[in-house]
């Protein structure tokens, strides 16, 4: 299978994320781009299944809740909305100590996004990047999205041009969102994620992340205590059968796991809704109209829930740091001109696997 095939006629499918490359850039966006060794590259590597490992979370380790190594005196914290998101001016992620490193991790788990503006770590390159990520948790290795060279880690999102792929996805979808927690079909999903803006839009391509522990919240006592015993399928087998079918690279065989549909969260202890709008198949235990009823009902919930919602605008060189395990989350492709092409919109991701999730019956009292 070529890694640079390209689907160019009208039968081909659909992309399903078109946040995503499944194709090699152009030559023009090479010599274009501020950040050349991020474009997308697709080697030849394969993953095998991420054995099981026992994980501590950082944010447990810290005594003094206020912080100090991580927001002192020269810190700014503007909260993006009461309840979720953060945004933290005059500290540098590159210079923080392993004492700093456990209250990021607690303050990232208490706001749950973590907005650090014009960031020196975005150019100190993919290695210092991994290495920061490393200290949370156990890398992520992609299975089908271009990721930078000799860095398998990284995930790609690059979008520039692509006016034939827009059309063809605007006329058959509503919409470009997609809802969903990163890489949730891996028995230790990421816990912490980092995201870094090489290069976007002047207005538009913002990321919208939802609270899933508020979310729990809102429903009744009767629906929350019917939905901490139920657990669902999560699989990756969608994306790598779309893959292949649009001539992408797969690395990986598909993961499917069954998780509980409530997590708990480890360092909160917040019951978090854990449902996704992209890896999920099937609820144990349901039909598949049963199924297909809750999960709508599930993210019509979190979809329709401005009020535990925060819109990350981002600027150059920001760097956010989002905690998985209690926010879904949609990018928002806005930023096209008149005739649907994307402006250029560059982001890299790196995951930090963390403990396989937490049922309610599990639940410390």
């Amino acid at each position: 299978m070529s890694a640079t095939a390209t689907a160019t006629t009208t039968e081909a499918p659909i992309a399903y994320d078109i946040n995503i490359p499944y194709v090699s850039v152009s030559d023009d966006t090479n010599r274009t781009t501020r950040y050349p060794q991020y474009l997308p590259t697709w080697d030849k590597v394969w993953f095998d299944p991420l054995p099981p490992f026992e994980y501590q979370d950082p944010a447990l380790r810290v005594k003094d809740k206020t912080k100090p190594n991580l927001l002192g005196s020269g810190a700014k914290v503007t909260p993006i909305q009461p309840i979720i998101g953060s945004v933290i001016e005059g500290v540098q992620l590159n210079q923080l100590s392993d004492a700093a490193k456990d209250e990021l991790a607690l303050l990232v788990s208490e706001r749950k996004v973590v907005v650090f503006p014009d960031q020196d770590l975005i150019d100190e390159g993919p290695g210092r990047q991994e290495e920061f990520m490393r200290y949370f948790g156990k890398p992520n290795y992609q299975p089908v999205s271009g990721t930078v060279r000799g860095h398998p880690g990284f995930h790609i999102i690059h979008r520039d041009g692509n006016k034939e792929e827009i059309s063809r996805f605007l006329e058959a979808r509503t919409t470009t969102t997609l809802w969903h927690q990163d890489v949730s079909y891996e028995i230790q999903p990421p816990g912490y994620v980092m995201l870094g803006l090489l290069e976007g839009p002047d207005v538009g391509g913002d990321t919208v992340f939802a609270a899933t522990d508020a979310a729990y919240k809102r429903l009744s006592a009767t629906m929350g205590s019917f939905l901490d015993r139920l657990e669902a399928v999560h699989t990756s087998s969608k994306m790598i059968t779309h893959t292949r079918m649009m001539g992408g690279l797969v690395r990986k065989d598909p993961v499917t796991t069954v998780h509980p549909l409530i997590r708990v969260h480890p360092v909160t202890g917040q019951k978090c809704l854990f449902v996704n709008g992209e890896f999920i198949t099937k609820i144990q235990g349901l039909k598949e109209a049963e199924t297909k009823l809750l999960l709508d009902f599930l993210m019509q919930h979190v979809i329709t829930g401005h009020d535990f919602q925060a819109r990350v605008r981002w600027q150059p060189r920001s760097i956010v740091i989002f905690d998985n395990r209690s926010t879904l989350h949609s990018a928002i492709v806005d930023y096209l001109d008149e005739e649907h092409n994307a402006k250029p919109r560059h982001i890299f991701r790196l995951c930090a696997m963390t403990e396989k999730p937490i049922p309610v019956s599990q639940e410390k009292q």
